[in-house]
């Protein structure tokens, strides 16, 4: 399989108690030794509780964040370790779309400007009406009436502004793009259309997408492959039919326990539902990360970590289960 894109053991620290002279004696780990690969126009979803790490991820990737340690390829060029400089070239290659579509937009600007200022600032138009008419027909791309050019973001709504941040992002003609949970912010109805505007741009562009989510029903209809991310690691990695179909790893099933279903019925059928908090384990290299919630914990999950391994046909899970 061609890779657009391979992350090989990407770990990123951030401090959390420095001792009396400002030196930094206990991290945490907020990304600890991720590997995934993605191949062009594919979509690969990443699930998981909030606070498990995976924004952190989606912005180191794009080196919005500098990783502490480990490796990116993208499209057969390591950029790991590269200047800013250097980095500017793949810029217009690799976009984001993040959560919140009004302070992603800057307030002060007019849609043009916020749509155009990439265009011009990568020298892909000469002028202001040749940035206009660039902008006129991304605004139809991503649905949006081209009389809004000289608007500002507050007149918009909710998912105006997340298909005029999607304009911005397609602008440059990327590669990858990673949406941190692009839709969580929206209305249902509006969610169905952004998702379907992104599978459109998709098969248009050959796009390929980090599609960071905690809705699993999303990821189910857009993702070609799902990561499921716990702590800051990948603990189930699998094509999504066979990971609806047959999930491995304990958290998994318990995720898609937690899947809301109108009838009731069904919910009392349903299996033990995901409880506790995460715990605290800065510093700590030994042991499962799940095992302190886990409901089938083994003595030998809270000695050993578990390696992610290969169960089934690109099916990878890490679990001694």
């Amino acid at each position: 399989m061609k890779k657009l894109l391979e992350v090989s053991e990407l770990q990123k620290s951030f401090p959390l108690k420095t001792n009396f002279f400002g030196k930094t004696v206990q991290v945490v780990k907020a990304v600890d030794r991720v590997s995934f690969t993605i191949a062009p126009g594919e979509t690969l979803g990443l699930v998981g509780e909030s606070g498990c790490g995976k924004t952190t991820l989606g912005r180191c990737i794009l080196r919005l964040l500098e990783p502490s340690s480990g490796r990116i390829e993208f499209n057969n060029r390591i950029i790991t370790g590269i200047s800013q400089r250097e980095l500017r070239q793949y810029r217009p290659q690799m976009q984001i779309v993040f959560q919140d579509p009004y302070s992603s937009l800057n307030p002060r600007m007019t849609i043009a400007d916020i749509i155009g200022e990439g265009l011009m600032e990568h020298g892909l138009v000469k002028n202001n009406r040749q940035k206009e008419e660039a902008v006129v027909e991304l605004l139809e791309k991503v649905g949006l009436s081209t009389q809004i050019l000289h608007r500002y973001p507050h007149e918009f709504s909710g998912g105006q502004r997340q298909r005029i941040a999607i304009a911005r992002a397609i602008a440059l003609n990327p590669l990858f793009m990673v949406c941190d949970e692009a839709v969580s912010a929206l209305d249902v109805s509006i969610q169905a259309q952004i998702i379907n505007l992104f599978i459109k741009l998709r098969q248009e562009y050959n796009l390929a997408y980090l599609f960071i989510t905690h809705d699993l029903a999303v990821v189910k209809h857009l993702s070609h492959r799902i990561a499921v991310m716990y702590l800051g690691q990948i603990v189930e990695l699998g094509p999504t039919a066979a990971l609806f179909q047959n999930p491995i790893h304990p958290y998994t099933n318990l995720l898609l326990d937690s899947i809301p279903l109108p009838d009731p019925k069904v919910r009392k059928e349903r299996k033990a539902v995901l409880k506790g908090e995460f715990e605290s384990l800065p510093g700590k290299e030994s042991g499962c990360k799940f095992a302190p919630r886990c409901p089938k914990v083994m003595a030998i999950c809270r000695e050993q970590d578990p390696p992610l391994k290969n169960v089934n046909e690109q099916h990878f899970v890490k679990c001694f289960h």
